[in-house]
């Protein structure tokens, strides 16, 4: 049995993710790991904002441990999205891993610029791209020690 870094609740990811079949696949492949995780979906990066912010229809939301972030998105892309964060002094402490189709160079340079947690370039096949969730899900929520004290 693994130990949850997140206490006895389950842990809470928000996913960013514009294309609905990924979205699907994630949550698919978050079914199938060993312990509970609540999985929360907005499709660009002012939705994620406006739940992360807790504005809008989003004033109950969860605070996530997590944010899976797709870099290429209509409205406000990911690197926007990361900018965002890193200003706010109650959004900066919060792991984002970018999950993008994007293995370009500088996306990936700018991200971590951005003060990405993580950079990981989405498998085409579902058994790999279950395969990363997999290993996504058992470092941040088995090895890693997140914050446990609520948001400002």
């Amino acid at each position: 049995m693994s130990i949850q870094r997140t206490g006895n609740r389950p842990a809470q990811i928000l996913l960013v993710e514009d294309n609905d079949n990924d979205a699907e696949l994630t949550r698919i492949s978050f079914s199938k790991v060993k312990f509970a995780v609540n999985l929360s979906h907005v499709e660009n990066g002012e939705e994620c904002m406006a739940f992360l912010r807790k504005q809008g229809k989003y004033t109950d939301a969860p605070d996530p441990d997590l944010i899976l972030l797709d870099l290429n998105m209509p409205r406000m892309g990911g690197q926007e999205v990361l900018r965002e964060i890193a200003a706010d002094p109650n959004l900066r402490r919060l792991p984002v891993i970018i999950l993008t189709t994007s293995d370009a160079h500088k996306d990936v340079l700018d991200a971590y610029n951005l003060r990405c947690s993580s950079y990981i370039v989405k498998p085409i096949d579902f058994e790999n791209f279950s395969k990363v969730i997999k290993g996504i899900a058992e470092y941040w929520f088995t090895l890693v020690v997140l914050p446990t004290e609520p948001r400002v």
